[in-house]
């Protein structure tokens, strides 16, 4: 099936008729009816612009679950062995697909955890401050859950966050921080630096980095670089393995559509994989004599040997049923598509540009699916609350910026020229 091409709309069709050509056009809409659509007062699909924080439900997740408990209702244990999907091998029905979403191989992606858990493994694992090289490099402003773990790791190490933790903040003035700003820290301080954690994309700002341009500067000041693809997995395609990362980690609840806590995971590059720091578990132990139950650890192959318990299954079968969806649908075309949703808003909200602006960088390859709008005149929330109390699904980032992200499996040109419609209203009613 052909691919969308980027919406360049001319002013005259930014209109419903031609969004709705547009859909009619759109090669991967049967998507939309294979997820479960919440539905406004009046029985309507929602307009869900949500994504980025909590992807929809796939209908084919009920029936897989079903599956899985059926088969441990009637088997008990020997489900295990003998489930339609023995569970003991679960997590190896994940591994391809998640390889294919990241660009590496599939020996170096294991579906485990949750993200916080997979990233204070890695770090207990790979972060090895010693001499001058104790120091931590993230993003000013990262998600609260990665500030937290990485400030307990320093101190885990007896260290103190306010030494040697390095939050990069964009110039004064600024909302984003250029791959440039990076290398030049690293090349400043690089002797100090022992780890580099970093978003694939920026979850206030919207903001996509060249992973290979960061990952190739900080080992070449000698850290250990580490991402974070929470907001990345599914929404960009990534090759991973060829930017020389030491490891990254991602959660599956936003992009992936696994639901609210689901399974992660984690990327492993094949140096780490003999690393005798790791912290180890039973999971992580070789197959072929696991149940032995012996004292000795026989790491599994690759990144399997940094699995430690024993997977759940239940978390996992959703995400089964939607990376079987993004195997059909391709991860290139969806980006097409998410190009050509993310432009014809932009374009939509550009009669507004007095009254918002777009945080989120306007060069396709700095961004994903997520716009990031500033609200001016201080009634950014009044314009959030206008548009939640009228069924517009999205959220709010204080103090002034409302994120939105329209979704290539499941949202709509209908749905985004609605949404730019809305918006407009909200701006209007809220002066």
């Amino acid at each position: 099936m052909p691919s969308i091409p980027p919406v360049r709309a001319p002013s005259h069709e930014l209109s419903l008729d031609y969004a709705r050509a547009c859909d009619e056009a759109d090669p991967l809409a049967e998507f939309r009816g294979q997820f479960s659509l919440p539905l406004d007062r009046d029985g309507t699909p929602l307009l869900y612009m949500c994504g980025h924080s909590l992807g929809l439900m796939p209908l084919a997740a009920r029936d897989l679950m079903t599956r899985d408990l059926d088969d441990w209702a009637r088997m008990g244990v020997r489900a295990h062995d003998s489930a339609h999907r023995p569970f003991i091998y679960y997590h190896d029905y994940l591994r391809d697909d998640l390889a294919s979403l990241i660009g590496c191989k599939s020996e170096e992606v294991v579906a485990m955890n949750s993200l916080t858990i997979n990233l204070h493994l890695m770090m207990a694992s790979l972060f090895r401050p010693r001499g001058r090289r104790k120091r931590i490099l993230i993003e000013a402003g990262a998600f609260s859950s990665d500030r937290h773990a990485v400030a307990s790791q320093l101190a885990w190490h007896g260290l103190d966050e306010r030494t040697h933790l390095i939050e990069l903040a964009p110039a004064a003035g600024e909302d984003l921080v250029p791959e440039e700003a990076i290398e030049a820290i690293l090349q400043e301080q690089g002797d100090d630096i022992a780890l580099v954690l970093w978003p694939g994309v920026q979850f206030r700002t919207g903001q996509s980095f060249d992973l290979a341009r960061i990952a190739k500067a900080g080992r070449l000041a000698g850290a250990v670089v580490g991402f974070d693809l929470a907001h990345t997995i599914g929404n960009l395609p990534v090759a991973l393995h060829d930017t020389g990362a030491d490891f990254a980690v991602w959660c599956s609840y936003k992009y992936l559509n696994a639901g609210p806590g689901a399974i992660g995971g984690c990327f492993i590059h094949p140096r780490h994989f003999d690393s005798p720091s790791r912290l180890s578990g039973w999971w992580g132990h070789d197959i072929a004599t696991r149940f032995d139950m012996g004292p000795q650890f026989n790491s599994a192959p690759g990144a399997a040997g940094f699995h430690v318990s024993n997977q759940s299954v239940f978390s996992a079968a959703p995400l089964a049923a939607s990376l079987a969806m993004f195997r059909e649908a391709g991860m290139q075309r969806l980006r097409d598509k998410s190009c050509a949703l993310t432009g014809f808003l932009e374009a939509l909200l550009a009669r507004h540009a007095s009254e918002l602006t777009i945080v989120t960088p306007r060069e396709q390859a700095s961004r994903g699916a997520q716009l990031s709008l500033r609200i001016g005149g201080g009634r950014g929330r009044r314009v959030f609350d206008w548009l939640t109390e009228r069924e517009v699904v999205c959220d709010w980032r204080a103090p002034d910026i409302v994120r939105v992200a329209p979704i290539p499996l499941y949202n709509t040109f209908e749905d985004v020229f609605r949404l730019a419609e809305r918006l407009g209203q909200a701006l209007r009613d809220t002066r």
